[in-house]
């Protein structure tokens, strides 16, 4: 049976300091997260308590769903000597690895997803702004929103969806294998030339997506060697009885907020489909690795992609069987986990994007990243007769990820936009009010100064006496503006609240 689909989107977002020779991505992403985190610990609405450390101890990036760990295949260890900063939106913005990352708060539909990243996106803006007014000029340091830096390094966007503990993994891994390969065509954001080991960089022209060259695996555990399509990691943040975290980290990060909404809300709706049994034919890739290369390399959509039985689909069709029988799940019911309203929303534009796909892929100009770049990058190339491997082509491609509002080309050409400034701008300091969210971001604006850590799945207050008290929010469907807005209300401290929470425990 399916459940209320919580989600949320981490992004690690490139960084540069263009006029300096020596590069140090870690120090200079240190120094914006900082320098967000010093100016809004310094006014009277803060949107971060920076005196909040991340709390570590209940962070499993080695548990595997499969129930082993090879050797070898252990991820990185957590950096957790790296600037963090809890927001008062519920967000999370720190140092990973050499990036900048924001992790959105949970959200409770698609839509909302693409609202906190868009705020992300203002949050890392402003932390330029601040980092860069106390920098020397030769020292400017610019962060764009892509997933690849043109010399063989990639950097995440990363999904995350609650899902049932119920739901035999198999099944998960069957068709969502199917989706990932298949949805590139309209989540992916374009990029110039390949980066394959052993192929030469400008023996392909464009491709639709910039994750899809570094994947080496159909399953497994790592996100950043041997990356794999499905990953295994078993770290649900959340009650590890009922709940899995599918952590997705094969999709692009996407400047339009049509295929962020599409990305996010057409797979909210097949895991949820999963859940309830409700898919009967099984795609499967022959080969899923070169099948993910494959659909990414054809502009054409056309490539044919060979099937374990022998026959084989167009990336285009397997997404139209999909996109069937999601629309007659949303219709029959399906709707109640996947967003409600916001689920009916997502059917009409992935029905939409398909069929201009299909027809006419340069009509969705405004709303799909690849096709965007793609018109943008070769009407300049024309005008100026140059080849796209042309150093200023690809810059052009570069700057189209360019957040910053006076650089953004993306307003420029008009793409289509989901969500208006103003609810933009609500959400760098405000929590979403129907998912844990809302109680993480709400204590951190009445009492930054009593919260020792915090974490998704729990906050540690500092109360009288100088005790230390954890308060654990294990269902992120739990801790919500309905649930709690009142109590937060009545209550004048820490120690009030947690009195009253233990009471109502009882």
């Amino acid at each position: 049976m399916s459940i209320p689909k919580i989600c949320g989107i981490e992004t690690e977002y490139a960084i540069i300091q263009p006029k300096l020779a020596d590069q140090n991505p870690i120090h200079a992403s240190s120094v914006i997260v900082n320098a967000y985190a010093k100016q809004a610990d310094l006014s009277t609405n803060s949107g971060v308590a920076y005196s909040v450390e991340w709390d570590f101890n209940n962070e499993m990036p080695e548990n595997d769903v499969r129930g082993l760990t090879p050797i070898g295949s252990l991820p990185p260890l957590i950096e957790t000597h790296l600037v963090n900063a809890v927001l008062e939106n519920g967000a999370r913005f720190y140092v990973d690895h050499a990036h900048p990352e924001i992790s959105t708060p949970e959200c409770v539909d698609a839509l909302q997803v693409v609202k906190y990243d868009r705020s992300g996106e203002k949050i890392l803006e402003l932390a330029m702004h601040l980092a860069n007014q106390n920098l020397e000029p030769e020292e400017e340091i610019i962060v764009y929103k892509d997933n690849s830096d043109g010399k063989g390094n990639s950097y995440g966007c990363h999904e995350n969806y609650l899902v049932s503990r119920l739901t035999p993994f198999g099944d998960i891994i069957c068709h969502a294998t199917t989706h990932f390969i298949t949805r590139q065509i309209y989540t992916g954001s374009g990029k110039i030339g390949v980066e394959i080991p052993g192929l030469d960089s400008d023996s392909l022209q464009y491709q639709l997506t910039q994750r899809a060259d570094f994947f080496e695996e159909e399953v497994g555990l790592e996100t950043t060697l041997k990356r794999p399509i499905i990953n295994t990691r078993d770290e649900p943040h959340a009650d590890a009885s009922k709940y899995r975290r599918l952590h997705v980290i094969c999709g692009d990060a996407n400047m339009s907020e049509t295929a962020t909404f599409l990305k996010v809300g057409s797979t909210i709706i097949l895991l949820a489909m999963i859940e309830d049994d409700f898919l009967h034919r099984r795609i499967i890739f022959d080969n899923p690795v070169r099948s993910i290369r494959e659909v990414s390399h054809d502009t054409s959509l056309q490539k044919p992609l060979m099937l374990q039985d022998g026959s084989s689909i167009r990336a285009l069709e397997a997404q139209w069987e999909i996109f069937s029988s999601a629309k007659t799940y949303v219709e029959n019911g399906g709707a109640e986990h996947t967003g409600g309203a916001v689920a009916q929303t997502i059917i009409q534009t992935w029905e939409r994007v398909l069929t201009g796909l299909e027809k006419d892929p340069e009509s969705l100009s405004t709303e799909i990243d690849w096709i965007a770049k793609k018109l943008l990058i070769e009407r300049y190339a024309d005008r100026h007769n140059l080849p796209l491997t042309d150093p200023r082509i690809k810059l052009l491609a570069l700057q189209y990820h360019d957040i910053r509002e006076s650089k953004r080309i993306t307003d420029i050409i008009g793409l289509k936009k989901l969500i208006d400034e103003e609810e933009i701008l609500s959400g760098i300091d405000n929590p979403p009010e129907e998912t844990r969210a809302y109680f993480r971001g709400m204590c951190l604006q009445k009492w930054p100064e009593s919260i020792v850590s915090a974490n998704w799945d729990s906050l540690v207050f500092r109360i009288e006496g100088d005790h230390l008290k954890r308060i654990p929010i294990l269902d992120p469907n739990e801790g919500t503006s309905l649930k709690l807005q009142s109590l937060l209300n009545r209550v004048n401290s820490p120690t009030e609240l947690i009195a009253e929470i233990e009471s109502s425990n009882k």
